[in-house]
């Protein structure tokens, strides 16, 4: 059996249905909990959780080179930064780590055109 979405293969019983679709524990994770990345009610926990941390505040690895890749190319388009960052990821993971940054107002998107672009905070 495989997965709906990504195709992996799963072993039998391991399988998730979730709206009539078969997915993978990981696919399944990420249909229950969709990326919002406006959301006020995380910038606020962010933002408090900032604060209260003091100096013991850490980005992830990944998240320190989203911000440094920003600062030396400036505002990029996802798969732009996703191959700048030369990381073997999926995109939807990678705007999961953005969503996290936009929260902590590191870091913004911008419309130009049709297109949208990734940039640090304002």
């Amino acid at each position: 059996m495989n997965c709906d979405k990504c195709a992996a293969t799963i072993v039998a019983g391991d399988e998730r249905i979730h709206q009539n679709q078969t997915f993978c524990e990981d696919c399944y994770m990420v249909a229950l909990s969709p990326l919002k990345t406006c959301d006020p009610w995380a910038v606020h926990s962010a933002k408090n959780f900032e604060r209260l941390a003091g100096d013991k505040k850490q980005l992830t690895p990944l998240q320190a080179e989203i911000l440094e890749k920003l600062k030396v190319h400036g505002a990029m388009e996802p798969v732009t930064l996703l191959a700048k960052l030369g990381v073997n990821m999926q995109l939807a993971d990678l705007q999961r780590d953005f969503s996290i940054l936009r929260h902590m107002e590191k870091v913004g998107a911008e419309k130009q055109g049709g297109t949208i672009l990734w940039r640090l905070w304002a």
